[in-house]
């Protein structure tokens, strides 16, 4: 069955989009994306993400860590990330911190050469179905990849969205999949507005 009238079935309404060919460009795109996730080769799968979807995770953590409920903690969410100070993460590039934020997410420990040698030989990358939106394109990507004694089967959604400066050019939004809040009731004398700031992701 077509992913699109998949996804109508569990959402039990109509969805205003297309099956897209697995010639779309998005489609080797992914397939470059997840090559350079398990190579851990985060420079270049920052260059691939949306630098407003990286922004808002920084802010996010910057959120997070200043809330901390000690100065203990705070250092130690820092030090995670490699800074010393909440300026020094302040003043980070969208690059930077993305290589940063996955560097810490990864621990190495648990990716020895071996490891990641066998990770990258057994790495099979199958894209089910491309889905489209104006400027958006949704894939379902099935991922297989051997650790150590064990294969590991995994299921995504990645969304891209279309650079505006350039349409030739495809960006993934690790965010798309977020929800978005739309306000029912409106201050008074003011029309209803979609809000574009998703919902606060769940923990």
């Amino acid at each position: 069955m077509p992913l699109l009238s998949i996804l109508m079935l569990l959402g039990g309404h109509s969805v205003k989009a297309d099956n897209l060919p697995m010639t779309h460009p998005t489609v080797e795109l992914v397939k470059t994306y997840f090559t350079l996730v398990v190579d851990q080769d985060w420079k270049g799968a920052a260059k691939m993400i949306r630098p407003e979807s990286i922004e808002r995770k920084k802010r996010e953590t910057l959120a997070i860590i200043k809330s901390a409920p000690t100065m203990s903690e705070e250092a130690a969410m820092l030090a995670k990330i490699g800074v010393k100070d909440i300026t020094e993460l302040d003043k980070m590039s969208v690059e930077d911190f993305y290589i940063a934020d996955r560097q810490s997410f990864h621990n190495p420990a648990r990716n020895n050469d071996e490891i990641l040698k066998q990770k990258k030989q057994s790495l099979k990358i199958n894209v089910l179905g491309v889905i489209g939106e104006p400027g958006i394109a949704h894939l379902a990507v099935r991922t297989s990849q051997e650790v150590m004694d064990q294969r590991i089967d995994e299921l995504f959604f990645i969304s891209f969205v279309q650079d505006k400066d350039d349409t030739a050019k495809w960006l993934i939004a690790p965010d798309m999949s977020r929800p978005v809040t739309t306000p029912l009731k409106a201050a008074e004398g003011e029309p209803a507005a979609a809000s574009t700031a998703p919902a606060p992701e769940k923990k």
